[in-house]
């Protein structure tokens, strides 16, 4: 539940997490219930994920949902920057306080003032900067590099790292107190081949995204759809992007299948679904239904999106394959002649399911259970807590 003071940033600065954080899945949903609670607060903010995740997206959402909005997003990468320059790029430097220095500039926390610092790759900071770094948070002042003006740093920090701090942290390559200092509220963002059900409106985004830039856009078949829910996506949400703009380069205005995909998303990478005993109809009319029955604004872009076949089980053979061994799952069928639905709540019903299954079928054994569900064993701990699922 979203408290009052959260609600009332959200309304102030008319954000809407889910056109900004794209997603119908309980990974997804989790991860801007996270942005909403913090994004009013003071904390620091710890991003940790997987490159290509959307990391920066993530804190551009903390930022436009807080109270410093209005003030700016500066973002800094912190393996980007030479070692030596890193200091002069954060604080700033007087005229004369190096050579080539012709001229005083400010850095990245007073270009920030008021607003939010997002720190990318802090795990790549040099261990002399982080000593720096250190004392800045907790002084909240810092000077120029060559100066002696002591200025107040009125930021809020977000950081953001794909590497295991704590890893880190352990083998004395990062400062524990600066870690403890960052990670007051951490956020896992979690990876692409983790929430397959977002790729639909995900891939629509980046459908939309060329339209807007080249006035040119795709259509992706059922089949082709099916094909990239099946991938590992190792570049995440980027690489799904990459892959629409080669597509739109190469078919422009074209409907694209299976054949038209490049080699390495023509060929099943992984079954990331093994449904029990699902009725393939009430499947069928589930998808068509994620892509027929959204709002009016929506359903006019839904052009783009796979065209409504016959629903039978052949379609999605590859995307729910039967496993006879598995117990059964009580079919999700959805009929808006009574009402309409609510989509987060039903996918949410749909996964619990799922897991239940595989725990039973694995004999509650997370790690196997979490193998025929492609997911980490942890992220599977986190779904079975969200939904309160335990072997009674």
């Amino acid at each position: 539940m979203v408290g009052t003071a959260t609600a009332e940033a959200l309304s102030h600065n008319r954000v809407n997490l889910e056109q900004v954080l794209v997603g119908a899945g309980g990974a997804i949903a989790n991860l801007r219930s996270l942005v909403a609670q913090v994004a009013p607060k003071m904390a620091n903010v710890l991003l940790q994920g997987e490159s290509g995740t959307g990391k920066e997206v993530v804190a551009r959402a903390i930022h436009d949902c807080s109270t410093r909005s209005r003030a700016p997003f500066v973002a800094v990468n912190c393996g980007a920057i030479p070692a030596e320059l890193l200091e002069s790029e954060l604080f700033g430097h007087e005229k004369g306080a190096f050579t080539g220095a012709v001229a005083a500039r400010k850095g990245r926390f007073e270009l920030a003032e008021g607003g939010t610092l997002f720190l990318d790759e802090i795990g790549d900071m040099p261990f002399d900067m982080q000593v720096k770094l250190l004392r800045v948070l907790q002084e909240r002042t810092f000077e120029r590099v060559g100066g002696t003006k002591v200025q107040k740093a009125n930021v809020r920090i977000v950081a953001a790292t794909h590497q295991n701090l704590e890893g880190k942290v352990e083998s004395g390559d990062f400062r524990m107190d600066l870690y403890y200092r960052l990670n007051v509220f951490p956020i896992d963002v979690p990876p692409l081949r983790d929430r397959p059900e977002d790729i639909p409106l995900l891939a629509q985004r980046f459908i939309d995204l060329q339209q807007e830039q080249n006035g040119e856009a795709i259509s992706l078949s059922r089949d082709a759809l099916t094909q990239l829910c099946q991938c590992e996506w190792q570049g995440n949400i980027r690489e799904l992007g990459n892959l629409v703009e080669r597509l739109t380069i190469l078919y422009p205005g074209e409907v694209v299948d299976t054949q038209k995909l490049p080699g390495r998303y023509a060929a099943s990478q992984a079954d990331w679904v093994q449904t029990p005993r699902h009725d393939p109809e009430a499947v069928a009319k589930f998808i068509d239904d994620l892509f027929k029955d959204m709002d009016d604004s929506t359903q006019e872009k839904v052009a783009v999106l796979p065209t409504p076949v016959d629903n039978n089980a052949e379609d999605l053979s590859g995307l729910f394959a039967t496993v006879d061994q598995l117990p059964p799952v009580t079919p999700h069928v959805v009929d808006f002649t009574i009402g309409d639905i609510d989509l987060k709540q039903h996918l949410a019903e749909i996964e619990k399911d799922l897991i239940f299954a595989a725990l039973e079928h694995s004999d509650w054994v997370n790690a196997q259970a979490a193998k025929r569900l492609n997911l980490q064993r942890t992220t599977l701990v986190e779904k079975m807590r969200k939904y309160d699922i335990s072997r009674t």
